[in-house]
């Protein structure tokens, strides 16, 4: 079973939180998508919505957000006052399933916007803000290992930001295991079920994730 990034309670927040962050910085606020998603990734906001901070996806509003993200990042200018938001624009859907798929993936918030621009992630709104969620995660999962070619152990890995002997000495598999696998000279789909059990609670991820390539 695939661990999410925090707990399934506050997704529903934290996707309304930064759907709202979003459409007020860009729509009303005037800053540019994919700056304010730059200065996002960079701020301290990023990481603890990451993690679902209570404070943070339920304790603030998505302006409230947006000012803290600013001020972190030295924005010189003042923001407009903060307002009730009703639509849910494009803008705000690419909060909306960016928060999504940080939260189902426990990827970082500046990995994914590494991969995937968040003006990108806005334009994916035509085609996706009717489907299933399911179908953007496909999406930006295209994305993401298009842009992260390397085997998905050490995709996984490095999008956990641990290096090989930490993944080593979380998962009780061995560090030259680790290191055949990562280099292509052991397959790991001919591994023990065991060994990917235990690399995939390490990674946060479902065991079929590592063995598709």
């Amino acid at each position: 079973m695939e661990t999410r990034a925090y707990s399934e309670l506050y997704i529903e927040n934290a996707q309304n939180v930064l759907g709202h962050m979003f459409d007020f910085a860009i729509c009303e606020a005037g800053v540019e998508a994919d700056e304010f998603a730059g200065r996002f990734a960079v701020s301290s906001v990023s990481g603890e919505i990451a993690k679902g901070n209570v404070t943070y996806v339920a304790g603030k509003t998505g302006p409230e957000l947006a000012n803290l993200v600013m001020e972190q990042t030295g924005y010189g200018k003042t923001l407009p006052e903060d307002i009730m938001f009703t639509d849910r624009s494009p803008q705000y859907w690419g909060g909306w399933i960016l928060a999504y798929y940080q939260w189902f993936r426990d990827y970082r918030f500046d990995n994914i916007l590494e991969a995937v621009k968040f003006s990108e992630i806005i334009g994916l709104y035509d085609i996706y803000h009717e489907m299933d969620v399911s179908k953007a995660v496909e999406e930006l999962d295209r994305r993401m290992n298009a842009h992260f070619p390397d085997s998905a152990l050490k995709r996984h890995r490095q999008l956990q930001g641990l290096s090989q002997r930490e993944l080593a000495e979380m998962s009780g598999v061995a560090l030259r295991q680790i290191q055949l696998f990562e280099q292509g000279q052991r397959d790991i789909r001919k591994a023990g079920a065991d060994t990917v059990l235990k690399l995939s609670k390490a990674l946060s991820c479902d065991m079929e994730s590592l063995v598709k390539g």
